[in-house]
């Protein structure tokens, strides 16, 4: 990548955005900016030298011809709705023949991939999601894909696993209020822990291929009361019995969770992106978790 200026701008200025604004920001030659519902929100990503928009379906961006004509990269990081993503709703023709644009990303979900009953899926595994979450994220998918498509707009799409990192891990849900650990035989979940994101996503913009699907997760599916009993183990804590998965009565959120079960294969972020996670299982994430907990 030349040491040109680099414009990034985040619709969903978030957990994900935050960390990578945090790492590129490392660099003098880029300026991030992104957007948010909350007025008060805005005045802190200003506070922090973010350039800061309000941004919903009701808030497009203003003056879109002129603001857009200065990016050279776009991240995308807003859950979708019925109607898919919001960003796309009222600014889709607004990405067309931009002359600086660089790289698109669109963050979604390893839940188009839907149920796989514990078997494999890759990116070329057909979508088939098997919640409203998922078929939301296809729908955004596929609505940003059709601008490379039908205009060679750069588009790259990330299909996150859990998402993972300091102040949003097992850690902190056991210290607030013990989570209960279910036992559904068989299941298992894949997770990505917030700095392999960010790996793949500036590898992703360092060699962009526009229309490529990548799979962001970890390579040890887990069932998610082996993450709690070791979360518990690095606290100190008493482990909390197991809860056979009939008998625990759960809601509507957490049945859909147990739902999907599939092993996400991650080999492409490997393999074209020449990226090495540095936390390939929950064990080593979490341990750094605490490390960056015990910092401060």
């Amino acid at each position: 990548m030349n040491k040109a200026h680099k414009r990034l701008f985040c619709f969903g200025y978030g957990y994900c955005a935050g960390y990578l604004a945090d790492a590129l920001r490392q660099d003098a030659s880029w300026t991030v900016g992104g957007s948010t519902r909350s007025e008060d929100r805005r005045k802190e990503m200003l506070g922090a030298r973010i350039r800061a928009r309000i941004f919903d379906i009701d808030h497009p961006i203003a003056d879109p011809e002129t603001f857009f004509n200065r990016l050279t990269h776009v991240l995308i990081s807003i859950p979708p709705g019925d109607y898919g993503d919001e960003a796309f709703r009222l600014h889709a023709q607004d990405f067309v023949n931009l002359p600086n644009l660089e790289w698109v990303g669109y963050l979604s979900s390893t839940t188009v991939y839907g149920d796989r009953g514990g078997g494999s899926v890759d990116e070329y595994a057909e979508i088939r999601p098997t919640s409203k979450r998922g078929s939301r994220r296809a729908k955004a998918e596929t609505q940003w894909m059709s601008l490379f498509k039908q205009h060679n707009v750069p588009v790259h799409i990330f299909r996150l696993s859990g998402i993972y990192g300091p102040g949003r891990s097992v850690l902190d849900s056991v210290r607030a209020a013990m989570p209960r650990r279910i036992e559904k035989p068989g299941h298992v979940f894949n997770r990505i822990h917030v700095e392999d994101i960010i790996q793949v996503l500036k590898a992703s913009i360092e060699k962009p291929d526009p229309g490529s699907i990548y799979n962001l997760a970890d390579d040890l599916p887990t069932p998610s009361h082996e993450l709690i009993a070791y979360a518990c183990e690095l606290l100190g804590m008493e482990v909390p019995p197991l809860i056979p998965f009939e008998e625990a009565d759960l809601a509507p959120i957490t049945v859909s969770f147990y739902k999907d079960n599939k092993h996400v294969v991650n080999e492409k972020v490997k393999s074209e992106l020449d990226v090495k996670l540095k936390y390939p299982d929950y064990t080593s994430g979490l341990k750094r978790c605490l490390e960056v907990d015990r910092a401060g």
